[in-house]
């Protein structure tokens, strides 16, 4: 009984110190996307396809052009 109490004790100690250090996982690496589409106004200005869409693009969508316009060949 004595050695079972000591194996758990052990584990105890184990599981508490890996809770203070955090996760020991990291996040899965992603790759870098490149962008899709640009403004033709500024041409710093770019948009993977990825997330909300800019307010540069909506602005444009809503007076008329399509999405096709503003691909990076």
């Amino acid at each position: 009984m004595s050695d079972e109490k000591t194996k758990l004790e052990e584990r105890l100690r184990q599981l508490a110190a890996g809770a203070v250090a955090g996760p020991s996982h990291q996040r899965r690496p992603y790759p870098k996307v490149l962008p899709k589409y640009r403004n033709p106004k500024n041409l710093s200005e770019t948009w993977a396809g990825r997330g909300k869409q800019p307010r540069w693009l909506r602005a444009q969508l809503r007076s008329g052009k399509k999405l096709h316009d503003f691909l990076i060949k």
